[in-house]
This record gives structure tokens, C-alpha cells and sequence, in this order.
């Protein structure tokens, strides 16, 4: 299959080398001509050190390399999803496969990256989602990883599933696009709280209590935003957020650690080096949460110390002095 990737970051890198390796006639697409050029000279990307890129794979600055593909893939940051998306639908042909391997809720919209990619490339352009706990590093190092494809076309996820799947990458099929979504976005918020847990040293017991509560959290918010609860206990849920807030690949969770050491925020970002996904998807949550009506203690938390320069610690002593309530919602038997 003939397929174009516009964002080479180190996602859009990975899964690029993921679809070569799978026999795939691949271009990758780079915003900027000097660094297409550098990768295609040198075979590699900064963004991945140690990593050489597959002979097979093309890379370009010209997005109307797109015209001739049967699939096309989006891997830019979320803030520049719309952008990247307004450049290539003159290119896009009605028809072509798109799939959205991007994380997150437009700030300002509360949209989903499937709906922009919907709101702007041909409405006859299949759209999927390709989410769950797969760290670039790794993926491009092809190690064991397992993924969600999700379209609320069965036949469209299925495709996905076998361009993408190999003896390494595994996919699964999921119609919930909603909550397949969500989670994917809502976990970084997650991570950048559980990294503040660990800076401030609060042992296992309370990243447990953490974790569990934020899923809790994240399920009531899917739910009431169209999806599905049990989406949240599979990879794009659970799994996406254990790896999320526990692996040192984690920029979200390194970004918390040093805020929960005691950084600015501004310079815990500037340290981690890359985007902090979470950092941006911690406000699209809060006012997603306000419209639908949903209460995100630990989401409206992590925004607290993120926008509001509240303290860590007084935090999570007001988290932990909530009233107290049942675990689930059930009725005693009387």
C-alpha cells in the first residue's frame, strides 16, 4: 500500500519505519525543508537517537507527495493538527484512508483529532484512530507493543489493523472512537500528576491511589462525552496511562517530576525538551468537563498547578481532605 505521513517527529518516525518493515511504500512528510533533507542524507532523526531509518523509506518537504497515497497518517504535535491538515487536504484524494496516531483536545474547540481531520479533509475520506501505550523509542527499536485501532467503521478498522500489525506491533479493533480518543488524551494529564507524586516522594501507596482514581475519573468523563466506559480498562486506557505515567520515555511524567521537585512550571517544560502533551490537553479537559457537566477533581488538580501556580503539596492535602463517598456507585442493600 501507498502510504504518506505528514509529521516527522519521533511518533510519525516510528510508526513510518513500523509500515516499511511491513512491506509499505512509505513517504514521510517534515514541515521543514532542511530537516527532511538532513533525514533523508544521514538516515536518521534526532528525535530517535541511536535509531537508523530504513533505505525504503522516503522522506519529503512537499506535501502534495500525498496525491497518489490509499492511506494517509497524521503524527504532528495536537496544537498543529489542524494546521498540518489544512495543508494537506488540496492533496488529499476523496477516498484515501486517514488515520490520526495524534493525542489530544483542540484547545478552544474541545475537539477530538478525529473531528478536525473530519471538519477538514473530504467528508468521503474514511477516518480512524491508532491509540494506545506505544512509546516511539520502543517502536522504533521494535520492541512488543500492542495498539487500538478504532473506527466506527468496522471494515476501515480492520484495515488499519492489518496495515499496521506485525510479530512485534499488535492491534485490536475498538468502534469507540469517543472514548479511544479521550483516554488517549486525558492519560498525559494523568502522567504529569503521577510525575508530581513521585517528585514529591509520596511512595507507591499514593501513585496507586492516584492512578486508580483518575480512571475512575477519565470513565465517567468517557461516558458522558458519548464513548465507553470499559474502553477506559483496555490499551487506550489502562494501558495507555501505565505506561504513560510510569515509563522514563514519559515527557509528561518527567515534566511532573520536576515540578513536584520544586521546578517553575515553564522551566520544567523548557527541561523536558519536547511538547508536553499534557500540559495543553489539562485546560481542553477542564472546559470539555464544565461543558458536559462532569467534576474532574484530579484533572481540575493537575490544571491547578499547571495554570494557577497552586503548590503540589497543598494539592494533594486537599485532594486527600475530599468528603468522603463510596468507591462505586451502588445503592446498600436494605
Amino acid at each position: 500500500m501507498k502510504i504518506f505521513i505528514y509529521g516527522s517527529g519521533a511518533w510519525g518516525t516510528a510508526l513510518a519505519m513500523l509500515l516499511v518493515d511491513n512491506g509499505h511504500d512509505v513517504t514521510l512528510w517534515s514541515h521543514d525543508p532542511v530537516k527532511a533533507a538532513a533525514m533523508a542524507r544521514t538516515g536518521k532523526n534526532p528525535a530517535l537517537a541511536g535509531v537508523r531509518l530504513p533505505e525504503g523509506l522516503a522522506v519529503t518537504a512537499d506535501p502534495a507527495g500525498a496525491e497518489q497515497a490509499e492511506l494517509v497518517l497524521f503524527a504532528p504535535p495536537s496544537k498543529l493538527l489542524r494546521s498540518v491538515a489544512g495543508i494537506a487536504a488540496p492533496h488529499v484524494r476523496p477516498g484515501t484512508v486517514a488515520v490520526s496516531a495524534t493525542k489530544g483536545i483542540e484547545a478552544g474547540t474541545d475537539m477530538r483529532m478525529s473531528q478536525i481531520l473530519r471538519q477538514i479533509l473530504d467528508p468521503a475520506c474514511p477516518v480512524a484512530v491508532l491509540s494506545g501505550p506505544s512509546h516511539a523509542e520502543e517502536v522504533s527499536r521494535r520492541m512488543a507493543t500492542g495498539c487500538v485501532a478504532a473506527s466506527e467503521d468496522q471494515a476501515v478498522a480492520e484495515l488499519v489493523q492489518e496495515v499496521f500489525m506485525n510479530e512485534m506491533f499488535r492491534v485490536y479493533v475498538n468502534r469507540d472512537v469517543v472514548g479511544v480518543e479521550l483516554c488517549g488524551a486525558v492519560k498525559n494529564v494523568i502522567a504529569i500528576g503521577c510525575g508530581v507524586v513521585d517528585g514529591l516522594s509520596l511512595g507507591d501507596n499514593a501513585k496507586a491511589l492516584y492512578m486508580t482514581r483518575a480512571m475512575a475519573e477519565l470513565a465517567v468523563l468517557c461516558q458522558r462525552a458519548g464513548g465507553q466506559r470499559s474502553t477506559c480498562s483496555g490499551l487506550a486506557g489502562m494501558g495507555d496511562m501505565i505506561v504513560t505515567c510510569l515509563s522514563a520515555h514519559s515527557r509528561n511524567r518527567q515534566a511532573g517530576l520536576l515540578i513536584g521537585r520544586g521546578a517553575p512550571v515553564e522551566q520544567a517544560l523548557r527541561e523536558v525538551g519536547a511538547v508536553v502533551e499534557g500540559y495543553y490537553a489539562a485546560a481542553s479537559a477542564m472546559s470539555l468537563g464544565e461543558k458536559l457537566g462532569v467534576e474532574l477533581p484530579i484533572c481540575r488538580s493537575v490544571y491547578g498547578i499547571l495554570y494557577e501556580d497552586n503548590d503540589p503539596e497543598k494539592t494533594v492535602r486537599t485532594l486527600m481532605g475530599r468528603d468522603r463517598r463510596s468507591e462505586f456507585d451502588f445503592g446498600w442493600d436494605k
